[in-house]
């Protein structure tokens, strides 16, 4: 072997200038070598502290690819193309969303109602973005499709307990975790549009957890307990999309007798398609001749049980979800919730709402008074267990007291709950005998009307 070979790998070799001088090496201290070496190990397992930091239902959509044996895709996004899905979240976020939300002081005699500032951001304006109502919607939505609600308080000074703002984040742009020595519980928040993610101590972050949750995350409703239900309803929306745009006509086969060459069966198939296929189209007669005959291959609409199908997954999300069948629109079953509107009011309350609203109402009492006691949040759902306004006003007659029982409320106790203003002298019980209190309220309520009375009459004098 010739070692002074001229061949151009020899050439490239030997003509390929080596340089020892490293810049990087000599600016930084130590070996850049295990430098560059520890940054990247450092980086891999930063990716494997984020995958292991996966919840449950993103590893079970990435495993699973998001379809149930190859059927639709299932998330949160595509349950709510499913009309069951957003009936029962509009409708429990739609009726959370407008219950007043006031806040109590507790006092020696009971609690009474207190003007604060957080009553502010609770039910008009949580931030400069929104409304209380869209704030309401957005955090029950993001509770019921991924089982947990997230929302940063604001305040004006890192060491301030005052609150000035509530901003909701999205569940997938805040990841839980805990501290690996202390276990102390942070959460870490990804900006939506821009800048980088910053971490945020228990105390800043309202956090409501569905069911499920395991110290950091809950479990979704739509991936769990819905996941079959939804991938059924999408599928059974689909095939009735192509099922009407075909014509409603069930699949079937055309019998010829010979043998045909793929292209003539094309061609007939072609055909066949262009003169009856659509809906436009689906009660043009078919005319056969040279001994063609129609064989039908499935079963009739009537048959399959389409509609019987997609009742029944009705009725199962709006058990997953906790909601009456009736109050969604499906209302061809007797209902066990009653028959008048207060008793459907209480029993969605009861039954439906009141696990949320504890849920919420907690939450925000531990983060905002986590050292007083003195006041609280607390939902008024005496709205929406109203009955009907004969039923009410009949109440309301016993409260006050009537052919001699006494009352249990006053009078202006009662003009309180129907939004009007108090009249002087109208704050005594009434003993269900004719006593000076019940003479005085009387007396208030009737000079309260003619001085009214009087003032009207002046004004159309002057």
């Amino acid at each position: 072997m010739n070692l002074h070979s001229s061949s151009p790998l020899h050439a490239e070799r030997t003509l390929a200038p080596v340089h020892w001088y490293n810049a990087e090496r000599v600016s930084q201290p130590g070996s850049a070598i295990l430098t560059r070496w520890r940054n990247e190990r450092l980086a891999l397992r930063n990716q494997a502290i984020d995958a292991s930091a996966m919840s449950m239902e993103e590893l079970s959509r990435f495993i699973s690819g998001g379809g149930l044996f190859g059927g639709p895709v299932v998330n949160e996004q595509s349950a709510m193309t499913v009309s069951a899905v957003y009936a029962c979240v509009a409708l429990i976020a739609g009726a959370i969303a407008t219950l007043p939300f006031p806040v109590y002081e507790r006092t020696r005699d009971g609690r009474q109602r207190s003007n604060h500032d957080y009553w502010w951001l609770f039910n008009e304006a949580p931030n400069d973005d929104m409304c209380a109502a869209v704030f309401w919607e957005y955090m029950l939505s993001a509770y019921l499709l991924y089982g947990d609600a997230f929302a940063e308080l604001i305040r004006p000074t890192y060491s301030s307990t005052r609150i000035i703002a509530i901003r909701p984040h999205h569940p997938r742009r805040v990841t839980p975790f805990r501290d690996p020595l202390t276990q102390q519980l942070y959460y870490r928040v990804t900006p939506q549009h821009s800048g980088s993610s910053y971490v945020l101590d228990p105390s800043d972050m309202l956090h409501i957890s569905g069911l499920g949750f395991d110290g950091l995350r809950s479990s979704s409703p739509i991936l769990y307990a819905a996941r079959q239900a939804i991938t059924t309803a999408i599928a059974a929306n689909d095939y009735s999309s192509s099922f009407f745009s075909n014509g409603a006509r069930p699949d079937f086969a055309l019998k010829v007798p010979g043998k045909f060459t793929p292209d003539q069966a094309e061609i007939l198939r072609k055909s066949w398609l262009a003169m009856h296929g659509g809906a436009s189209r689906s009660h043009t007669p078919a005319i056969l001749s040279g001994g063609m005959e129609i064989e039908q291959l499935t079963m009739t609409h009537e048959d399959s049980q389409l509609l019987a199908t997609r009742n029944f997954q009705i009725e199962e999300i709006a058990r997953i979800f906790g909601v009456p069948p009736h109050l969604i629109g499906q209302t061809d079953k007797v209902t066990s919730w009653g028959s008048g509107v207060e008793n459907m009011g209480r029993g969605f309350v009861k039954f439906t709402l009141q696990r949320h609203l504890i849920k919420f109402e907690q939450e925000i009492n531990r983060k905002l008074w986590p050292s007083r006691e003195r006041y609280f949040f607390e939902f008024n759902v005496a709205g929406l267990e109203r009955g009907d306004l004969k039923s009410e006003n009949e109440a309301l007659r016993v409260a006050l007291g009537r052919a001699g029982e006494p009352g249990w409320m006053t009078p202006n106790e009662v003009r309180r709950i129907k939004n009007m203003p108090p009249l002087a002298g109208a704050d005594g019980l009434n003993n269900g005998m004719n006593s000076d209190v019940n003479n005085g309220a009387n007396n208030a309520a009737n000079n309260a009307a003619n001085n009214g009375t009087n003032k009207e009459i002046n004004k159309g004098v002057h």
